[in-house]
């Protein structure tokens, strides 16, 4: 079975329904800037700060040309990922891509706590949220599989992924 990749916007609910799918499906989770941080000894938000926004994009599309190689996983992605075709050819190979929607709303308010954003370190978080999603939506949009998260739980968002996936795998034999 192919991998199952997340995509989507900040606080669309990623992470956590990752690690519902992984436990549902015996995947192995793996997290695209879980990784970054792991090798390089850094906070994404550090990465940002010394070395800018392009090398963090680099950082991540050599992790996720690594990732991409594994078989049965649950590979979520960061936010920004798919800004980058190569990314998207690469996690493709192998997996089903999946993306997450919420509205500006909900994302502002399921990250407006986390310091861990540093796209949302601005005066008007709410605002760069719509900016971000307007150049982001197009590609997001590309995916094999787009689910709304909004008023449902991540065990919901996973049943759905699940049902939409083993349908989609059904379709390509």
């Amino acid at each position: 079975m192919k991998n199952i990749v997340l995509t989507g916007f900040m606080g669309t609910g990623k992470t956590q329904v990752g690690r519902i799918l992984s436990q549902r499906l015996g995947y192995k989770l793996v997290d695209v800037d879980d990784n970054i941080e792991r090798e390089q000894k850094m906070k994404i938000t550090e990465i940002f700060k010394n070395y800018g926004e392009p090398a963090f994009r680099d950082m991540e599309s050599a992790v996720i040309k690594r990732l991409s190689e594994m078989d049965r996983a649950v590979i979520s992605t960061g936010g920004g990922a798919v800004l980058r075709q190569e990314n998207m050819d690469n996690l493709r190979k192998k997996g089903v891509i999946v993306c997450l929607a919420a509205s500006p709303e909900t994302i502002l308010k399921r990250t407006g706590n986390n310091n861990d954003r540093p796209l949302l370190r601005v005066e008007n978080p709410l605002q760069k949220i719509k900016e971000l999603l307007q150049i982001r939506t197009p590609y997001y949009e590309k995916a094999d599989i787009m689910i709304d998260t909004e008023g449902k739980s991540p065990f919901e968002v996973a049943d759905e992924i699940i049902s939409k996936f083993k349908d989609l795998e059904t379709c390509r034999k």
